[in-house]
């Protein structure tokens, strides 16, 4: 048996749950945009006092590496590694588009699950996994939506497409192959079966030099100077 503290920041939502043996005994959420810093420590807070008041021993922390929104992944990741220096206790990283295939498994009937995250105008981050979301077929990549995407899969084979990113796609990839599930959101308690597994096969991440998975360099700007 092992309890899990799990963290997900990579989109607008900021979860956290608490699982004792896969199964979920705390969890919280919040869908405020731009709200992780705020929210984050108070769910934290939360969660440690209810681990202090059950006398539970936290065996792991799991987060949601990404790739997603660079502020939300740095927030979740150093908050993830904070509470496992603090507790001395393990670290578990979690694919964020494995976490959106998770939550969509269960309600479709196609070959592969396609889970997307906006990427801002045409650009989705993406991967393809099996029916079931265990296994990847594709790896995360980040591709540029057009007419073609996806054409050569969808050729034999029927793809569910979900996540945040998928929207804007839908009237893009015109193909009786593809499916479309709206409003699939990647949170915390879809981190609980990834990161039970996980832990069972000892999967732990170095603390100390553990980064969120970007994907792609993010590109700071300077504001041009006025005349």
């Amino acid at each position: 048996m092992a309890v899990i503290l799990s963290i997900d920041t990579a989109t607008d939502v900021c979860s956290l749950a608490i699982s004792n043996d896969g199964e979920s005994i705390l969890y919280k959420y919040c869908t405020q945009t731009n709200s992780h810093a705020q929210q984050l420590p108070l769910f934290v807070d939360s969660a440690m006092n209810f681990i202090y008041q059950n006398g539970i021993k936290l065996d792991a922390v799991a987060v949601s590496q990404g790739p997603g929104s660079y502020t939300g992944l740095r927030i979740g990741v150093s908050t993830a590694k904070g509470i496992c220096y603090a507790l001395r206790c393990k670290l578990i990283a979690i694919d964020t588009l494995q976490i959106i295939a998770t939550a969509v498994k269960n309600q479709i009937d196609t070959n592969y699950i396609c889970p997307m995250i906006d990427a801002r105008r045409m650009e989705v981050y993406c991967a393809i996994y099996n029916k079931n979301g265990n296994d990847v077929v594709l790896q995360p990549h980040a591709k540029i939506i057009d007419n073609n995407s996806f054409n050569d899969i969808l050729q034999n084979n029927t793809v569910t497409f979900c996540g945040n990113g998928s929207n804007k796609c839908k009237s893009i990839i015109q193909n009786v192959n593809a499916t479309f599930v709206e409003n699939v959101i990647p949170t915390a308690q879809y981190i609980i079966p990834l990161a039970h597994t996980k832990y069972q096969q000892q999967q732990f991440e170095d603390v100390a030099y553990f980064e969120p998975f970007y994907l792609k360099e993010y590109m700071v700007t300077t504001p041009k100077k006025l005349l």
